[in-house]
């Protein structure tokens, strides 16, 4: 089995959350959130701004801790075709600055702002209904309910 810790911001602005394109080399896109692998030797606090700035332009600054998750993908959905647990740290994230851009050499193509609303209907990963069912919940454990996978909703 493989094993991820990654962190994730969650930036929330007038109705609408921060969202990027990720397009990995087997080319099967979808949308997720800023974040991503929390390096060796890393504070997670850092890592998801690190990331937040490498994948869309931004710099933020971390609101609050929303949440951990941890979920195992089966080896018949994984990527590498072998068992992977990801366990992700979700941060509220507030832009200060920067540009929206995407991300340079890397797999992140178009980060955009998507209207809450319609996020139902994108092709996306999971970590985006975790992270808002945080944001929109704050549960007291910092858990929320596994998010089925399947339709629109990839690991």
């Amino acid at each position: 089995m493989s094993f991820r810790l990654a962190a994730y911001a969650v930036c929330i602005e007038d109705g609408r959350v921060l969202l990027a394109r990720h397009v990995p080399p087997d080319g099967a896109s979808n949308w997720t959130l800023p974040g991503g692998k929390v390096e060796h030797g890393e504070d997670p606090f850092d890592a998801v701004i690190r990331e937040l700035t490498e994948e869309t332009g931004y710099r933020g600054i971390i609101e609050r801790l929303l949440g951990v998750d941890s979920r195992v993908i089966p080896a018949a959905a994984a990527r590498a075709g072998t068992e992977h647990q990801n366990v992700g740290i979700f941060y509220r994230v507030r832009v200060s600055g920067g540009r929206l851009r995407p991300e340079s050499n890397g797999e992140t193509v178009e980060p955009t702002w998507t209207p809450l609303a319609d996020v139902d209907r994108l092709r996306r990963s999971s970590l985006v209904d975790i992270g808002l069912a945080l944001a929109r919940t704050l549960p007291a454990t910092g858990h929320v309910a596994d998010v089925p996978v399947g339709g629109l909703i990839q690991y």
